[in-house]
């Protein structure tokens, strides 16, 4: 698969949007990356089994970059909860190994993709609830922290997402400050992404039939076109995080993210 000039312009305008979204909101992108993804991919020939699991770990590398960009901004502000980050991180390499290197492969990508849909739209849900957690909720201890961290990694792993969608409901649930927990979670993000791309980097190696360029299940050309556009991005989107109405964009981007889900569910469906 090449890349001309049409995917060149496609991928970077993907990048683009989830570079800000993963400032503003904390988020690796992966919600917006995995659908279009799959939809590029599919509409150039990739299986659509392959394409939902190579849009999945195409995603999740892109966020190794995406997460060291936002996270820089954010540590300039002192927004991020370092003391938190080191308890949630082992839990989220062990649970990401887990998902990467063993369920991912043995799950077909219909599946994946139904899996997708659901927890984007149970995400989706949340968002527009904004629920306010109970004035004496604390985070728990360390054990509980580590656990905590294997459910993120895992469920990010399945999804190719960076764990915002996960981490920064838990920790505002736990009474840390919105704009800490946005701060941390891009934080989390690098040990998520970097331990599941590991995993299906490995996981790929014996599969058949993959498109030129793919290490594994992720598609070399994809990630360096919308890492890079998606770096540009990251810090204007935590600049905006501090000055914008982030309650009311979330609203706004929870009804993409039903949209979103709802092609996957279709992805799903079909492929089944």
């Amino acid at each position: 698969m090449l890349l001309e000039p049409l995917l060149i312009v496609e991928l970077v305008a993907l990048g683009l949007c989830t570079g800000f979204l993963a400032g503003l909101l904390g988020i690796g992108g992966g919600m917006l990356m995995v659908p279009f993804i799959t939809l590029i991919m599919s509409a150039r020939g990739v299986p659509p089994d392959l394409a939902v699991k190579m849009a999945i770990a195409t995603s999740m590398a892109t966020i190794v970059f995406t997460s060291v960009s936002s996270v820089r901004a954010h540590h300039k502000r002192g927004a991020v909860r370092w003391d938190i980050v080191k308890l949630l991180a082992p839990g989220i390499v062990l649970g990401a190994a887990v998902a990467s290197l063993g369920v991912f492969s043995l799950l077909k990508g219909s599946w994946l993709a139904l899996f997708f849909a659901a927890f984007v739209g149970f995400s989706a849900t949340q968002m527009l609830l904004d629920k306010k957690p109970a004035a004496n909720r604390t985070l728990p201890g360390p054990s509980g922290q580590l656990a905590a961290g294997g459910v993120i990694g895992f469920l990010s792993g399945l999804v190719g997402a960076g764990g915002g969608f996960i981490s920064v409901p838990f920790m505002t649930w736990c009474n840390v400050a919105v704009h800490n927990a946005v701060a941390t979670s891009a934080a989390l993000g690098f040990p998520i992404a970097l331990a599941n791309a590991l995993g299906y980097i490995v996981a790929g190696q014996s599969v058949q039939g993959m498109p030129q360029g793919s290490l594994g299940y992720i598609f070399l050309p994809a990630l360096a076109v919308i890492a890079c556009a998606s770096v540009l991005m990251a810090s204007l989107g935590v600049r905006a995080a501090h000055a914008l109405p982030v309650k009311q964009l979330k609203r706004v981007f929870a009804f993409v993210l039903y949209a979103l889900a709802a092609y996957m569910l279709y992805k799903g469906l079909v492929a089944n």
